[in-house]
């Protein structure tokens, strides 16, 4: 598994720094040459890209450092950092963005009409992001790495834009100058978006909210696989975003000697490892069947 991770980790950084880089150079040229701010917007838009893609993959790297006696439950929460620094990268570059576009709006003598050219880089960036955005984003749900998700996320606000920069293209074509630095503007107002769900999300994660119930439930349906155990309950998930670490308790025969005990425990525990993918570390509590008490309070004998 960790194999399979280093090498999509990898493969998604090829991709969007290879991608971005060519968008990036065209997007500026064909902006200049068409004389698009919009189109130039997008460019700085997909040079920041390159460096998100960089940040989610050094933030990726670090994550897949094994535990050590500082950090005993690894180092997986660094990329759901990694998604908060390309949050502040978004908000940069938005910022940059939306107070250009206002100028343009403000002067309009400053504004030109954009040639056809920058149509036809807006039609080529909507094929290459909708292709870039979905790869990068599947890698990340199947390696499970929040970080390469939300470069992906990032990377999909440059379909919309570059949708945006088509329209704004024939609008302006028809009299309508004004509409390529609305454009620039709404490109700046998608990437704010984009900032805002990108930091809710890793936000989110590195205070452990767990992705589901269903984890829950199918942490609880393996605990029970195990046919000596009566029940399971008081399942706890600390989410690391690439993995998770569960605290169980498990209900056993009350009569049952230590020795017999001890070994269900570990095939609990080994079972949910084995089952569930996501799950990296398997705490275990045995309580007798049939006996009932608040695990908030000291039992009471």
């Amino acid at each position: 598994m960790d194999e399979m991770r280093t090498k999509g980790g990898k493969k998604a950084a090829i991709v969007g720094v290879g991608a971005n880089s060519f968008l990036t150079i065209f997007n500026i040229i064909v902006g200049l040459m068409s004389g698009s701010y919009a189109l130039i917007s997008e460019g700085a838009h997909t040079l920041s890209d390159i460096a998100t893609t960089i940040i989610a993959y050094i933030g990726f790297r670090i994550g897949q450092k094994p535990a050590d006696s500082e950090h005993q439950s690894g180092h997986g929460r660094a990329e759901a950092i990694a998604g908060l620094l390309i949050t502040i990268f978004l908000v940069v570059v938005g910022y940059e963005i939306v107070t250009g576009a206002i100028r343009k709006l403000l002067n309009p003598s400053l504004i030109t009409v954009p040639d056809y050219l920058a149509a036809v880089m807006a039609v080529i960036g909507i094929v290459t992001n909708i292709l870039i955005s979905t790869y990068i984003i599947h890698l990340g749900k199947k390696i499970n790495s929040p970080a390469i998700i939300a470069d992906g996320q990032h990377q999909r606000v440059d379909v919309y834009s570059s949708v945006a920069i088509l329209i704004g293209v024939i609008i302006s074509k028809t009299g309508y100058p004004i509409f390529d630095p609305i454009i620039g503007l709404f490109i700046g107002l998608m990437i704010f978006k984009t900032a805002a769900t990108v930091c809710k999300d890793n936000i989110e994660n590195i205070m452990g909210k767990i992705p589901s119930q269903d984890l829950i439930d199918e942490i609880e349906y393996h605990a029970t696989e195990i046919p000596e155990v009566c029940g399971a309950h008081n399942i706890k998930v600390d989410y690391f975003g690439a993995y998770a670490i569960v605290v169980l308790h498990i209900e056993l025969d009350g009569e049952l000697k230590l020795f017999e005990s001890h070994k269900i425990v570990h095939r609990v525990q080994n079972n949910i490892m084995e089952k569930v993918e996501i799950v990296k570390e398997v705490t275990v509590h045995s309580c007798p069947c049939g006996v009932e008490y608040d695990h908030k309070q000291e039992i009471d004998m």
